[in-house]
């Protein structure tokens, strides 16, 4: 049996074992896979047709929240994740990226106290860039000029100010799913028009220099002390080789967003790829978004290579297994929680209870892959 060893910490970090393989380190020194659920919001809750069951449960947004962490508890997940959620917006081929631009609106993440007053492990976004594949109306601004510079120290400072000394806190992702390549909706960072493919490359990896630069530099004249988790880049779309070597010297954690179907062949094409970039990276991999959907009551469009929502628990509980079996891994971040009428899926169901086949097998998947980090 491997084991981690290391003095007690006052905040999360990333270590390797003897046998070379990653985890995060918990404030007491052990070894700490990530698992998170993502897209927590009360929002979903506040629809027409069950805002009486929030107000008959809950009553209040700090109330809800507690609801949040014995959910989280209940199922074994020991994060939480990113909070914002998808409230608006046509879904069309939004995993596609490649279409007409996507525009889906999002709610805003949790109050910074929210978090705080958890009690529970959890990460914070830090928006350096309105730039997400998400966004049909993005703005690349000028990561050289004076005007980016002061956003960066203001984000930054802002951001941090409450969670610096936070032994909970596990880290700063930056932007969701940036367009690092071209956006859908044609915009880029200027100055690239007309470049050979050599050109380009050249500064894309000087423009993603300082803007991983100036942003982390801000982030840390603040808060010397937590984890920088950087973008949660787009594996689906793909990520260039020049921004990925270029985030090296100032990110802690390679984060990636990727869903893929329950087909073998599709999870060892997601394991390869990141693979790959932790090889080019040398950074341990968080998986920051991944997840699966079926035909519901709300949502019958909602297709996918599944049907039921056992089939859905039995495909979290072979992709996680998968994943934590490779020893650069060291997170699992599920979308989502609630289903609701934007994103059309989650854990729960729109009354606010578990989809029990799923989460049945979701409970005893995230104990097992919690056993088995101090194995690897």
């Amino acid at each position: 049996m491997s084991s981690h060893t290391s003095a007690p910490r006052s905040f999360f970090q990333v270590g390797q074992n003897e046998t070379g393989a990653w985890s995060f380190i918990d404030p007491q020194g052990k070894p700490f896979i990530s698992l998170a659920l993502n897209h927590l919001d009360d929002s979903d809750l506040r629809y027409p047709h069950n805002v009486e069951i929030f107000e008959r449960k809950y009553g209040t947004r700090e109330a809800w929240t507690k609801g949040v962490v014995r959910d989280l508890q209940d199922l074994n997940f020991n994060t939480i994740g990113w909070t914002s959620q998808y409230i608006s917006g046509g879904w069309g081929e939004a995993l596609d990226w490649f279409g007409d631009p996507v525009d889906l609106g999002h709610s805003s993440p949790w109050p910074d106290q929210h978090l705080l007053d958890s009690g529970f492990p959890y990460v914070v976004q830090i928006r350096a860039q309105e730039i997400e594949d998400w966004n049909g109306h993005p703005a690349f601004r000028d990561v050289f000029g004076e005007d980016f510079q002061k956003y960066a120290d203001w984000i930054a400072r802002r951001m941090v100010s409450d969670h610096k000394n936070s032994t909970n806190l596990i880290g700063y992702f930056l932007v969701d799913i940036p367009a690092w390549l071209p956006h859908a909706a044609g915009r880029f960072w200027p100055g690239f028009e007309g470049l050979t493919q050599e050109e380009h490359d050249q500064k894309l990896f000087d423009v993603a220099t300082q803007y991983y630069k100036t942003i982390t530099e801000a982030v840390r004249r603040y808060d010397p002390n937590h984890l920088i988790l950087g973008d949660r880049y787009n594996g689906n779309k793909g990520i260039p080789e020049a921004a990925l070597r270029a985030m090296v010297p100032f990110i802690d954690v390679l984060s990636v967003q990727y869903f893929t179907g329950k087909s073998d062949e599709e999870y060892s094409t997601m394991i390869k790829d990141l693979r790959g970039w932790h090889e080019l990276t040398g950074k341990p991999v968080v998986i920051a978004d991944i997840g699966n959907w079926v035909p519901t009551e709300m949502n019958p469009h909602r297709t996918s290579d599944m049907e039921t929502q056992a089939e859905r628990g039995a495909d979290y509980a072979n992709g996680l297994a998968r994943v934590a079996a490779e020893p650069w891994i060291i997170g699992w971040h599920w979308c989502g929680y609630i289903e609701n009428l934007g994103r059309g899926w989650g854990v729960k169901d729109p009354n606010d209870e578990f989809y029990t086949d799923m989460t049945d097998q979701i409970r005893e998947a995230n104990e097992k892959a919690q056993a088995a980090v101090g194995e690897r």
